[in-house]
C-alpha cells in the first residue's frame, strides 16, 4: 500500500481526470470505474484470472470494505487518498470513497455471432445511453452497435448503466457521426446477411415503406436487430434503407414522442416475453 496522498496537485490527480476521456482510456488501456457499486459488478468478472486490480481509496473506505476486498484475488493494488484528492480527481460530485482502474482487455466480448442485437443510431445523451444499456442486459441482449453518440465508457454513462456496459458486449462506430452511421449500416447490412431481421420504430406514414405493424405483433422470436434513432433527428435515413421491418408504439396524443430510453424498454422486454414462452405455445 502506498503512502495517503494529501494533494490536489498530486500527478494522480491528473491520471484519474485524463482516464474519464477516450484518448486517456487508449493511452493505458484502462478503465476508470467510480464508486463501490461497480466495484461489486466488477468482483465476478475477476473470478480465474490472475490479474492483480488497481484501486484508488480512501483510508475510511478500506476499513469499511473488507468483506468486499476480500473477493478479489489478487488482494487489489491499493493507493490511499484523502477524500479531497479524491473528489478533484473524480467526476462523482459526492465520491462515496474508491475508485478501481480496470483493464480494457476485461469488457466482454461476443463470442459468436449475435441473435439479438441492440443498434442505437447516435444517441447523445449519457443518461439514455446508461438506461438504454442496462434494460439492453436485462432482456438479453447479446450485443450493443453504436453509431457515433455518447461514449460507452464515460464515467457518467458507466454508472447510468449501473455498470451493464460491464457485462454487456458493445462495439462504437466512429468516430465522427458520418463514419459512425456507416459503419453501422455495414454492421446492419452484414447481419441481415447472416439471417438478422432489422426492425425500426417508426411513426406510420412516416420513413420508407416496411412491412409495419404495432410491436407486439412482430416475429420476435426471430434473429433480431432492433434499431433505434437519435434524440432530435430520428433514424438516420441511410440506416431506414438497411431495416426489413418496422414497428410502432403506439401512445397518447397527449405527447409528441417518447424518449427513446423509454421507448426501448417495452420493445427490448417484448422481445424477451415471446423468447421465453415460444416453446410453451409450441407445445400447447
Amino acid at each position: 500500500m502506498q503512502p495517503l496522498i494529501t494533494s490536489r496537485r498530486n500527478p494522480l490527480v491528473r491520471r484519474l481526470r485524463a482516464l474519464a476521456g477516450r484518448k486517456g482510456r487508449e493511452q493505458e488501456g484502462l478503465v476508470l470505474l467510480e464508486g463501490t457499486h461497480l466495484l461489486q459488478e466488477l468482483a465476478p468478472l475477476l473470478e480465474h484470472k490472475d490479474l492483480q486490480l488497481e484501486l484508488v481509496a480512501t483510508p475510511a473506505w478500506i476499513e469499511g470494505h473488507q468483506p468486499l476486498l476480500a473477493l478479489f484475488k489478487p488482494m487489489p493494488r491499493l493507493q490511499l487518498v484523502s477524500e479531497e484528492v479524491l473528489q478533484a480527481a473524480l467526476s462523482t460530485v459526492h465520491p462515496d470513497g474508491v475508485a478501481a482502474l480496470m483493464p480494457l482487455a476485461l469488457l466482454p466480448q461476443c463470442p459468436v455471432p449475435p441473435t439479438f442485437v441492440l443498434a442505437l443510431d447516435r444517441v447523445q445523451d449519457p443518461g439514455n445511453l446508461g438506461t438504454l444499456l442496462r434494460t439492453a442486459l436485462a432482456a438479453d441482449v447479446q450485443m450493443v452497435w453504436q453509431g457515433s453518440g455518447a461514449d460507452p465508457l464515460s464515467p457518467k454513462v458507466v454508472r447510468s448503466s449501473a455498470g451493464a456496459i460491464l457485462r454487456l458486449p458493445h462495439q462504437r462506430f466512429g468516430p465522427s457521426e458520418a463514419m459512425g452511421v456507416e459503419g453501422l449500416q455495414q454492421a446492419l447490412m452484414d447481419g441481415q446477411d447472416r439471417g438478422l431481421q432489422v426492425v425500426a420504430t417508426l411513426v406510420p406514414g412516416i420513413g420508407p415503406a416496411l412491412p409495419l405493424c404495432p410491436y407486439w405483433e412482430l416475429d420476435w422470436t426471430r434473429p433480431t436487430a432492433l434499431v433505434l434513432g437519435n434524440e432530435g433527428s430520428g433514424l438516420h435515413p441511410d440506416l431506414q434503407g438497411c431495416c426489413t421491418h418496422a414497428v410502432t408504439l403506439p401512445h397518447s396524443t397527449a405527447v409528441e414522442s417518447l424518449n427513446v430510453a423509454s421507448a426501448a424498454v417495452p420493445l427490448l422486454l417484448e422481445r424477451r416475453r415471446a423468447t421465453m414462452t415460444a416453446p410453451s405455445q409450441q407445445s400447447g
